[in-house]
């Protein structure tokens, strides 16, 4: 069995991308995004990305995002936050004087799967990381770790791992419903 790539043509990331930047607070400082030089330098894709359309990435800041990362549909990527001190109306405050912004840093390898939201005081994801669908980010994590949950907390570390290693996994025994619903005499359709 043979596999396509699951990264995208210049074409498509350019597509994605601009229904994914987005610039709320223009007027208080408009980013822009980085894409590593390396994520076109791959020999056999025209970029090693996949950045979903349906993601949001927040440029009030600056985002630089490197080579081989996944970022899917859904996930939010912010860089600006709302100033949430005192007790006067929160858009007054806004009013006057606008949003915090800061840069963020997304390295290599990194997988920030679907509806995942990664908010403004994380500043860097280092080479590696995956963040679980439908977690909330709200502190930087180290390289390699694997972290998911409300708020997300660290809950793995990506270990090496040989061919054997991956072909184990794929090989290990899987639900299949057919199976079960004819053990249960069930009509398959």
């Amino acid at each position: 069995m043979s596999f396509g790539p699951t990264t995208m043509s210049r074409k498509e990331l350019k597509e994605a991308l601009s229904d994914a930047i987005r610039h709320p607070h223009s007027n208080v400082h408009k980013g822009s995004l980085i894409i590593s030089p390396e994520a076109f330098l791959s020999d056999d894709y025209e970029t090693n990305l996949l950045i979903s359309r349906f993601s949001l990435i927040d440029c009030t800041g600056f985002v630089y995002i490197g080579p081989w990362c996944n970022i899917t549909a859904r996930c939010r990527i912010y860089t600006h936050d709302h100033i949430h001190a005192g007790r006067q109306p929160l858009l007054a405050i806004e009013t006057q004087y606008g949003v915090v912004w800061q840069d963020k840093y997304i390295g290599s390898d990194v997988c920030i799967y679907d509806g995942a939201i990664v908010l403004y005081q994380v500043t860097h994801i280092p080479d590696g990381v995956i963040i679980g669908a439908g977690s909330v980010l709200t502190q930087n994590p180290g390289p390699y770790e694997i972290w998911a949950g409300v708020p997300a907390i660290k809950i793995g570390e990506r270990d090496d791992a040989d061919n054997d290693a991956v072909k184990k996994i794929i090989d290990q025994e899987k639900f299949q419903l057919s199976q079960s619903l004819k053990s249960q005499g069930e009509k398959w359709f």
